[in-house]
């Protein structure tokens, strides 16, 4: 394609102007991501309803995007980037205005399910429209200003969810995205110019059919187990008919060479270790995420400032690993960082066993940061390995499954942390310390499950990623 056909080619000031636009969506997804944990305990005083419950928020609105996720470039296909993006941007918006005036846990996680809806238009569709706009000589600089929210988001958020809490009100956790939300669509209104519409082939609607309602169903079965929400028999039937949707889904998509997931890629065994292995210790660690916050608050007796402080330190390893990983990867190679990375990940789960009312606050705030690291670590290589062998024409339907599944690795740990904290004690039982303590260390068998699919990875796999040579 002639560089001319490119909007940054033609006006040079679009250069930092369409970057700048999608760094916004990305920073309140990013924003969303972290803020919230941190003001659960605030949050479940004011809706008059229990932390756990709570969790059913935060899974919802991942699950949504989830969901939503192979639905979006269809969309942008369908009626263009522009307004796509724009109408993303508004719902995520006016979900996060909405969820700040709930009043119910109800009204919140109805409000929650709008602003996923709108946040799994928003990234995705972001990325296109920097493909769309960029000549490829162009594209890294561009994808550098826009991952700094990656960066960025994560380090700010227990902060921000913090002070909020404490100073003014849980509620400004949603309102602070209002005026990035306003601020993006002012700026994508002005700036943003439309991409051709192409003819949008066929939507698998069977499939999309198919396969949301099954991870839906199991998504739903989690969290009312963890809820106590229904009885046994209940549960297992939507397990049942979870199952059951997506067995017929794996048929479907095996005759539909369109199908909204394209299940083939798992035939690619870097795709397959890199996305399943590396999604149970996504889970475990998404878990310790969401634990972490409520055990400093409801187990140590930290205030929400006060937690937010420590659990921001855990965020600072990903800036670290970020220099490091690609010098361990050429290194150590796959198999040795994915594997002393899950084993570090599960000890340091165990290790959140160890904090009490008596820990000094030095080797908190060490076993934080180390926390991050290996977890930085852990997902960084697994999400390299995903893509690394991927051929150039799967590359879409790649990145497509693979933000999908790394959504639900985020939805189920919050919602398996919420179950283990359910099954460690009787109902009505106060959160106290040996509560969290219990539930970090089961959450520590999930790393190690991970380990012998690792262990089955050849030194070939992902090498043009890695640079690593076996000597």
């Amino acid at each position: 394609m002639d560089t001319t056909d490119f909007a940054t080619q033609r006006e040079p000031r679009l250069r930092l102007l369409i970057p700048l636009v999608v760094a916004t969506a990305f920073l309140m997804e990013q924003l969303d991501a972290t803020i919230l944990t941190t003001a659960i305990p605030a949050m479940a005083r004011g809706l008059a309803t229990t932390p756990l419950h709570l969790s059913i928020a935060v899974s919802m609105y991942v699950l949504t995007v989830a969901v939503f996720i192979p639905v979006s470039g269809w969309f942008a296909d369908r009626w263009g980037t522009r307004r796509v993006f724009i109408a993303a941007l508004t719902t995520f918006t006016a979900g996060s205005m909405l969820c700040g005036l709930a009043t119910n846990l109800p009204m919140l996680v109805a409000f929650r399910i709008l602003q996923g809806f709108g946040g799994a238009m928003m990234t995705p569709v972001g990325r296109l429209i920097l493909l769309r706009s960029f000549p490829r000589s162009d594209l890294v600089t561009a994808m550098t200003y826009t991952t700094l929210p990656a960066i960025a988001g994560p380090i700010m958020g227990p902060l921000a969810g913090g002070f909020l809490t404490t100073y003014a009100s849980w509620r400004w956790i949603f309102y602070v995205n209002i005026p990035f939300g306003i601020a993006g669509i002012a700026l994508a209104t002005r700036y943003l110019r439309e991409t051709s519409v192409t003819r949008a082939t066929p939507f698998d609607i069977p499939g999309f059919v198919l396969f949301g309602g099954g991870i839906a169903l199991l998504q739903f079965a989690l969290d009312a187990s963890a809820h106590r929400a229904l009885g046994g028999t209940e549960v297992g039937a939507m397990l049942f008919a979870g199952v059951a949707l997506l067995l017929v889904f794996g048929l479907h998509a095996r005759r539909n060479v369109r199908s909204v997931v394209d299940l083939r890629l798992f035939r690619q065994r870097a795709f397959a270790i890199g996305s399943v292995a590396g999604g149970l210790c996504r889970v475990a660690m998404n878990a310790g995420i969401f634990l972490l916050p409520l055990m400093l608050q409801l187990g140590l007796g930290m205030s929400a400032a006060a937690s937010g402080g420590f659990t921001f330190l855990g965020s600072l390893g990903a800036v670290f690993v970020r220099m490091l990983v690609g010098a361990l990867l050429r290194r150590f190679g796959f198999v040795r960082v994915l594997t002393g990375s899950a084993v570090a990940c599960a000890a340091l789960l165990a290790s959140m066993t160890r904090p009490d009312h008596a820990t000094p606050a030095w080797v908190l705030v060490g076993l934080i940061v180390t926390f991050g690291l290996a977890r930085s670590m852990q997902f960084m290589g697994s999400n390299s390995l995903t893509y690394a062998d991927v051929p150039p024409e799967q590359l879409s339907a790649a990145t497509s499954l693979g933000g999908l599944l790394q959504q639900l690795t985020v939805s189920v740990g919050v919602s398996f942390a919420a179950l283990l904290l359910t099954l460690t004690g009787a109902a009505g039982a106060p959160l106290d310390a040996a509560r969290f303590h219990h539930a970090f260390l089961i959450a520590a068998l999930l790393p190690l499950l991970a380990v012998p699919a690792f262990l089955r990875l050849r030194p070939v796999d992902g090498a043009a990623v890695s640079g690593y040579a076996e000597r």
